[in-house]
């Protein structure tokens, strides 16, 4: 009986020259056309600029047999992808990523961590469950000296994975290649069987080289087409029928990567990886309203019943606490308090074609690659996309994402007993009909409603429905008494110019109302 293949798909990632397609050839028996640098171009630069795929094979316990059956005999298929190891092809690596199932982290044992090792080490908690940390290069270490330097490399790998999801990870040192790129074959590599061992313990379901009647994402297949010259085709996607959309924007859960320095702002532009493409993408940051901050996130879906607070930024501890800006003022929450999920509105400089729920990073590829920065800003998932060219018009109305506006004035005087006149609320060339009907609040503690302008300088009049308690006809009696000596009509002609006593204490007036950011008559909204 043919042994069934199970299969892992295991990427090899870390800083360039670490010597990642060295351990990936070590470890191989079976090489596609991609793997090894084979390309020319990755020949005449040395260094891996794509890609490289390879695998082996090693037995698997036998599962127990039915009676009278012979145990069968299982074999793991490792599948390895070689990934890149420069700063300016971290595109490709995110791809790779997306696709494996362990990440093997390769780590110079002469330097260390590095800044490429760094963002292999966050794009594998944003993307994979288990690492294996490798310390290549160990045959450079003298000889005398070599047993401390690993066990010293070893504890300060140990200490940066302390506080990631990977912490307690294997570390295994080996020497891929001893004496370099340039060396005989004749020695032969060091800790390539603790290797294999520890990559035994990981399985999943994959197929590779071996005939398959169907298959799923990550595997790699070799496909025969009839009658097709291989030469006019490009690297694209083959997919199962509507199991991919083409989107020009995107609903997406958003989560700041801790180590990116920069603010994640609203309008602000940032290169976004979905699957297998990067494209330039502007960002909207809501969340939900403060008063449903704490509750369930909600992982694969996005719903479009609930209103939604729009954000200047991506709210996280450092941003709340250290905002300058009172919360009134921008509508968001005081406190430090964080929402348990926040989303993003991104729209795409140009179409993309992925998945639903597929993951999504934003990065800041523009940063420069000698900088010893974090680039990746922010990860997420994707769960709505939009597909209308227009969907502006088509989609974006029905997003009920919404700004708080608050708004300050005084009153001026009252003219009877359930009639304001305020003021300093709006601009003189406000075209204060619009804001007739909405409720204002009086510090003095009555509830009012806009009836009215009130001139031509930006001042309006207050319907009070409860009528003025005795202590605000108190506070506003200057001017009361004022209006008392004047005729009605006279009054209101001579509104503009006269000189009118202050009361004895300002009465503010505060105007809170809700303005939709994808309506397109730009209604101003109050909760009942």
């Amino acid at each position: 009986m043919a042994g069934r293949r199970v299969n892992v798909n295991v990427g090899v990632l870390g800083h360039i020259d670490s010597g990642k397609t060295a351990l990936a050839r070590a470890l191989s028996t079976t090489a596609s056309t991609a793997a090894f640098d084979k390309q020319p171009q990755s020949r005449e630069r040395g260094i891996t600029l794509d890609l490289g795929f390879s695998c082996f094979a090693v037995p698997l316990a036998a599962h127990p047999a039915a009676p009278g059956a012979e145990p069968a005999e299982r074999l793991l298929q490792v599948t390895l992808v070689d990934c890149p190891g420069h700063a300016s092809l971290i595109r490709t690596i995110i791809g790779g990523a997306q696709i494996i199932d362990l990440m093997m982290l390769v780590i110079d044992v002469t330097k260390g961590m590095q800044t490429q090792s760094a963002e292999c080490l966050v794009i594998g908690q944003i993307a994979c469950q288990k690492l294996v940390v490798v310390l290549n290069k160990i045959d450079l270490l003298p000889e005398d000296k070599r047993q401390a330097a690993i066990d010293k490399m070893t504890k300060k790998m140990q200490k940066t994975l302390e506080n990631t999801k990977f912490r307690g990870a294997p570390i295994i040192p080996v020497a891929a290649k001893p004496g370099g790129p340039e060396a005989p074959e004749t020695e032969a590599p060091q800790g390539i069987s603790e290797l294999i061992e520890v990559v035994k313990k990981v399985k999943t379901m994959q197929m590779f080289h071996t005939p398959v009647t169907s298959a799923m994402q990550g595997d790699r297949l070799g496909i025969c087409v009839t009658q097709f010259d291989p030469k006019l085709l490009e690297r694209g996607l083959v997919c199962a029928p509507e199991s991919l959309h083409t989107v020009h924007a995107a609903l997406i859960s958003v989560e700041k990567i801790p180590y990116f320095r920069g603010p994640l702002q609203t309008k602000a532009k940032f290169h976004i990886t979905v699957g297998h493409e990067t494209v330039m993408g502007r960002l909207l940051f809501f969340s939900p309203a403060p008063d449903r901050f704490d509750q369930e996130p909600m992982l694969d879906s996005f719903d479009f019943s609930q209103e939604y607070l729009f954000q200047e930024h991506y709210l996280c501890r450092d941003s709340v606490t250290g905002s300058d800006e009172a919360p009134s003022k921008v509508g968001q929450p005081g406190e430090g308090r964080c929402p348990r999920q926040q989303w993003a509105l991104v729209e795409f400089e140009k179409p993309v074609t992925c998945p639903r729920l597929c993951l999504v990073i934003g990065s800041r590829l523009d940063t420069d690659i000698h900088a010893n920065t974090c680039r990746l800003a922010f990860h997420g998932t994707l769960l709505h996309g939009l597909e209308d060219r227009n969907y502006a018009e088509s989609c974006l109305p029905s997003l009920k994402v919404y700004k708080l506006k608050h708004k300050q004035g005084l009153v001026e005087r009252a003219m009877d007993d359930y009639s304001v006149i305020g003021r300093s609320l709006f601009k003189k060339e406000t075209n204060i009909q619009l804001f007739v009907g909405l409720r204002v609040h009086l510090s003095t503690g009555e509830l009012g409603i806009i009836d009215s302008a009130f001139g031509q300088s930006g001042k309006f009049k207050v319907h009070i429905p409860g009528g003025l308690s005795p202590e605000s006809k108190k506070i506003l009696t200057p001017a009361l008494k004022k209006r008392g000596r004047a005729g009605r009509g006279e009054a209101a002609r001579s509104e503009e110019g006269a000189e009118r006593p202050e009361p004895t204490q300002h009465v503010a007036l505060s105007l809170s109302f809700k303005r939709y950011v994808f309506d397109t008559h730009k209604r101003m909204v109050q909760s009942p």
